[in-house]
């Protein structure tokens, strides 16, 4: 499970208080108004930006002062962070090993996560002679490697267009849901929450919610949540 236990997190003027939990293996959405501190509470999981005070524990063990490459997590942004001078299988590579001096059982475990994602026989090719979601797949097979149990989507598929962006959804939920890992998804569309989270935490007004039922809660949202969906 993780937990955010009283997190105080603040930025110049800007200033986030989240106190939740989220259950193992369960896909939770976090949405809300541009600005509102979604990505910089990724940000907080991850270890990239610090709290002001407040603790970070997943399954009970406190992580909060952990270096990001140390935490059980993996986190995709919009970029998809794949680098432009490596193949697929290199950039999928780095998950295991930054050297990519990748024994024969691990360069099993790269193809066999490119195939997963639907990439076979495109290991070879760059990012720029890659589709936006042929490198969204690389960056899904890249999570896959690592193994680990957390995973953090800073609106990934923001750039994609509607039907590929459901496609990636259902994948990256079928990925998910396969490993049982715990999925935490920014995003700006209702319809990505309503269609892949079992939960969704709004984050407004300074506050990060409780997760809530995604169908209970845009059956019935909160103000702040109608205001923002206009």
């Amino acid at each position: 499970m993780l937990t955010l236990e009283a997190l105080d997190i603040r930025q110049d003027d800007f200033r986030l208080i989240a106190d939740l939990s989220v259950q193992t293996g369960e896909i939770v959405a976090i949405i809300g108004p541009s600005g509102a501190g979604k990505s910089t509470l990724l940000n907080v999981i991850s270890g990239f930006f610090r709290s002001v005070s407040g603790r970070v524990l997943w399954n009970g063990s406190d992580i909060t002062a952990e270096p990001p490459g140390e935490r059980p997590l993996s986190i995709v942004f919009q970029d998809n962070n794949l680098f432009p001078h490596l193949t697929a299988f290199q950039n999928v590579a780095l998950g295991i090993r930054p050297s990519l001096k990748l024994t024969k059982p691990e360069s099993e475990r790269v193809m066999q996560a490119l195939n997963r994602v639907g990439l076979k026989g495109l290991q070879n090719r760059k990012p720029a002679a890659l589709s936006g979601g042929q490198q969204s797949r690389v960056t899904l097979a890249r999570v896959l490697v690592r193994g680990r149990p957390l995973i953090l989507l800073d609106e990934p598929f923001a750039a994609l267009g509607p039907a590929l962006r459901v496609e990636m959804l259902d994948l990256v939920a079928e990925l998910a849901r396969a490993e049982g890992a715990t999925l935490l998804m920014v995003t700006h569309h209702p319809a990505d929450a309503i269609r892949i989270a079992d939960q969704t935490i709004v984050v407004a007004n300074g506050v990060a919610e409780a997760p809530i039922a995604t169908q209970t809660l845009f059956d019935n949202p909160p103000q702040v949540l109608r205001d923002y969906l206009g």
